[in-house]
């Protein structure tokens, strides 16, 4: 009979694990009460700690579009293929080729979903704030103050422009897309 040998590093090992585990946890709440909090919601805060100014704008804008593209490539790493994984762990790559070799690809296709769904959210927010903070141009003003002053060709040109803004970002993106991830959907 062989002797059962007790590790003492053991219990350590598994208490830093739960403790891991469970800042995991943690952080992912966080980051998905932040995620679920409406972007607008947060101009007062931002405006506070940057004043007035586009800075502000473009704070509210990247913090809006980086949760959105922060959980879209959470999402593609989650749903990589385990079985191209585990090919490529039983093939012997290390684990830096395996997150670069397989990992990242596996997880573009969904990243850049994150990305044009991130611009797309970032132009809405801009215009927003260019039109309820204090902002002197930008296509939200001229919405705005447009629509204030009754003149509507001027309103809907506005419009027009944000909309043709959003569909060519949208485009950019698409063909960046096509040109580094044209495995995408086959």
């Amino acid at each position: 009979m062989k002797h059962i040998r007790f590790d003492p590093y053991l219990p350590i090992i598994g208490v830093i694990g739960l403790i891991a585990i469970w800042y995991i946890a943690v952080w992912y709440r966080v980051v998905d009460f932040f995620r679920s909090t409406p972007a607008s919601a947060m101009f007062p805060l931002f405006l506070v700690l940057f004043g007035v100014g586009d800075k502000t704008k473009i704070s509210v804008a990247a913090f809006g579009a980086a949760l959105v593209i922060l959980f879209n490539v959470a999402y593609g790493v989650m749903n990589a293929r385990k079985t191209r994984l585990l090919a490529a762990k039983v093939m012997g790559a290390p684990r830096f080729r395996v997150l670069t070799d397989v990992m990242l690809l596996e997880s573009l296709p969904q990243t850049f979903v994150g990305l044009r769904n991130g611009v797309s959210l970032a132009l809405v927010i801009v215009v927003v704030a260019e039109m309820f903070i204090g902002s002197t141009d930008g296509l939200g003003h001229r919405v705005f103050e447009s629509q204030q002053l009754f003149a509507m060709p001027d309103m809907y040109a506005a419009i027009f422009a944000a909309g043709a803004l959003g569909y060519g970002f949208n485009l950019l993106f698409l063909l960046v897309e096509r040109r580094f991830v044209h495995w995408s959907g086959k």
